[in-house]
């Protein structure tokens, strides 16, 4: 089923179960009370597969005919070029008697890269959208760098959440830096304290989306759908749609939010004196429930949209950063240039040549899943060209004092394979070869007889 199907299921089973009307659930699915009637009578007719369009994999019965749509686009660039789509309409109507519609005139010059050449203004004018009924049915969630600290401080992001129905914020945090990590850890807080929420409502920044004019690769396209970020991924998981706005004033509920934030919390952060980001979150977990308190207001059906979590559930396993590997033949994996040793358990004894996943979690820990289930691991031992390359070899076969090694150049670089090493003066710079050197003479001898 699609992420719209499942979405018209869950407000059809609240329906059922007497939580939501039908009106309500109608305006969840964004069709109207009449159709939400029809979708209530077949999903009990015939259920979960009855919400699925009856013309699904068939080609429409009004869709326009293959000479039609030449015949438009011949005209189009022949005897009526640079009429606009409505006139070039009424022309094909009085004078080539093809009853064509203005909007099917536009699919058609548009798929074959023909536009109008009249050029219209956009409305700028907006209208006042009416709140969700429900608490839990639609969050908006955003960061906000700014001097929360003035200058006591770092400068630092506030990640926040605001409901749609009652203003409130379920929870908010400080970070360094607006990052993934930071947004795992402020939906994990709002999953558990209140549950799970119908959609989340964001900016098309990275972590929320990835760039849609960004070319893909070979097996992006072979799948013939847009890649996921790993907060999409973690939210197609936990079931929550997410709507991406267009513009900041799309999201104005959350941005007045930070306006608030940034008069009042910082005013409170400075009559505390916090200067560091823990102490701005403590005070922060003190604040919101006053703020709360004072700028919520009671939402239009007081019964809660939040989802409870299913049984079973690893939140932890969904809520962060999870990155494929294959295990080494020596039931190793290696993750940011650390190596893991996978340990036997009572499942399997080895994990060679298997493909895990290592989930690195929002306080920077590290966890390896396979097939669902948590691996245990250790720190693997160093390989001997490693310790061969490194300072902890005997003194005898050290380089001299002027000099050391930095570990971590170019693989196969000076020696050891697949060990990098560079050698750096005292002041931990690299040597820089004079001009003289044979090194040098030998690249330039080349370039010359070249």
């Amino acid at each position: 089923m699609s992420q719209k199907e499942q979405t018209r299921l869950q407000a059809l089973n609240r329906v059922l179960e007497g939580t939501v009307k039908v009106w309500e659930a109608a305006l969840t699915m964004g069709v109207s009370e009449r159709h939400a009637w029809r979708l209530l009578a077949r999903y009990r007719a015939e259920g979960a597969v009855g919400l699925a369009h009856g013309n699904r994999g068939r080609a429409s019965a009004h869709k326009t005919s293959a000479d039609v749509e030449s015949k438009v686009v011949e005209l189009a660039q022949g005897r009526y070029k640079g009429f606009n789509h409505c006139h070039l309409r009424d022309m094909l109507a009085e004078r080539e008697d093809l009853s064509v519609s203005r909007p099917t005139v536009r699919r058609i010059l548009q798929r074959h890269g023909l536009t109008t050449p009249r050029r219209r203004r956009a409305p700028k004018h907006r209208s006042r959208r009416e709140r969700c009924p429900q608490e839990g049915m639609l969050l908006q969630i955003d960061g906000s760098p700014h001097a929360w600290l003035e200058e006591r401080g770092p400068r630092l992001v506030l990640i926040a959440a605001i409901d749609d129905a009652t203003g409130t914020v379920p929870f908010a945090l400080f970070r360094e830096q607006e990052d993934a990590p930071g947004y795992f850890h402020l939906l994990h807080e709002i999953v558990t304290r209140k549950g799970i929420p119908w959609s989340l409502y964001s900016d098309n920044h990275a972590v929320f989306r990835v760039n849609p004019k960004a070319p893909l690769s070979i097996e992006e396209q072979l799948v013939q759908e847009q890649p996921l970020t790993q907060f999409g991924r973690a939210l197609r998981e936990l079931g929550i749609e997410a709507i991406f706005a267009l513009s900041p004033q799309a999201k104005g509920r959350v941005e007045r939010l930070f306006g608030t934030l940034q008069d009042r919390l910082v005013a409170e952060l400075r009559l505390a004196g916090a200067k560091t980001v823990e102490e701005a979150n403590h005070i922060l977990g003190r604040f919101l429930p006053r703020f709360n308190q004072r700028f919520g207001v009671p939402a239009l059906q007081p019964e809660s949209a939040y989802r409870a979590q299913p049984a079973g559930l690893d939140l932890d396993f969904i809520l962060c950063s999870r990155y494929p590997r294959t295990v080494a033949s020596d039931n190793t994996v290696r993750f940011h240039g650390r190596p893991f040793q996978l340990l036997p358990g009572p499942h399997r004894i080895s994990y060679a040549r298997a493909k895990v996943d290592v989930c690195e979690q929002s306080d920077g820990s590290i966890r390896i899943s396979y097939q669902g289930r948590v691996l245990p691991f250790t720190e693997a031992p160093p390989l001997a060209a490693t310790l061969r390359s490194s300072d902890e070899r005997p003194l005898d076969n050290r380089r001299p004092l002027d000099a050391h090694l930095v570990v971590g150049a170019s693989p196969g670089h000076n020696g050891a394979r697949g060990i990098g090493v560079r050698e750096a003066n005292n002041n931990g710079k690299a040597h820089k070869p004079a001009l003289d050197h044979p090194w040098r003479r030998r690249g330039l001898t080349k370039s010359l007889t070249s």
